[in-house]
């Protein structure tokens, strides 16, 4: 599988992986400021964005597909900044191939199962009424019942693609609902299995992804962990306080 990239910059690399229903594009001022430092390669993950599509999803097979990335196009070692689902699949690299991990970054998530379902996200997206929508509005205002938050909304939208002569996902969305139990979960690992490299858990102060109860299981798999919450940001810590979370991590990776 190619995986689509959106490149910005020069230097040292980094690959930043997006989380569930994400892709690159989010990710593109974040791309740009860090891109005076670093060569950074924002992917668009398997059956996200411009990325190929595949019936399997989960974390050994994302982990195995960017590795081959950063093997092919990165020199064989990168830092790896990876959001949500893209956090686990970073976590599932350093952990299975620690030595193309330079420096890890994990964006509010942790290393456990969760019920965080995006599955009514997921059907309202499936429901909308593409084939007859006349126009954007008319897509976003149908999946409004389900997903009241229009910061959600607008998230979602961002997956949309089309005009007058018709609107399609992006998203493969049939096998990310069908893989959610696994977008859920973290796979387990044999004991005694851990990332040595210096890792960052960034996490927003207002969201219940990061938990205290979950600093044990991270530090086991990761026993060179520091935390960081950011003030003010929930769930999605890179859009909420872009700033705060481009300094956090620019210091992390050159320190």
């Amino acid at each position: 599988m190619r995986l689509n990239v959106i490149e910005a910059g020069q230097g040292k690399p980094l690959v930043i992986l997006h989380g569930l229903l994400g892709s690159s594009r989010n990710w593109g001022g974040i791309a740009t400021k860090l891109g005076e430092t670093y060569r950074v390669m924002a992917l668009d993950m398997p059956n996200h964005g411009s990325s190929p599509w595949t019936e399997v999803m989960d974390y050994p097979y994302m982990a195995r597909e960017v590795a081959r990335f950063i093997e092919e196009h990165a020199g064989s070692r990168a830092a790896v900044v990876g959001h949500s689902m893209g956090g686990k699949a970073a976590m599932a690299l350093a952990l299975s191939r620690p030595e193309l991990v330079e420096k890890l970054v994990v964006v509010d998530i942790a290393p456990v199962s969760y019920t965080h379902t995006f599955a009514p996200y997921i059907k309202a997206m499936r429901a909308a009424p593409l084939a007859t929508a006349e126009r954007r509005g008319d897509i976003e205002a149908a999946m409004a019942g389900v997903i009241p938050d229009p910061r959600v909304r607008a998230f979602l939208m961002q997956n949309l693609e089309g005009g007058a002569g018709g609107y399609r996902w992006r998203p493969n969305l049939a096998v990310l609902g069908a893989a959610m139990e696994d977008i859920l979960a973290f796979p387990r690992f044999p004991e005694g299995t851990h990332y040595d490299g210096p890792a960052l858990f960034l996490h927003g102060a207002e969201s219940d992804y990061v938990l205290p109860q979950y600093e044990d299981v991270i530090m086991a798999l990761f026993p060179n962990a520091s935390f960081h919450a950011v003030e003010g940001a929930n769930h999605w810590v890179h859009a909420d306080k872009p700033a705060e979370f481009t300094k956090v991590v620019s210091e992390f990776l050159a320190a």
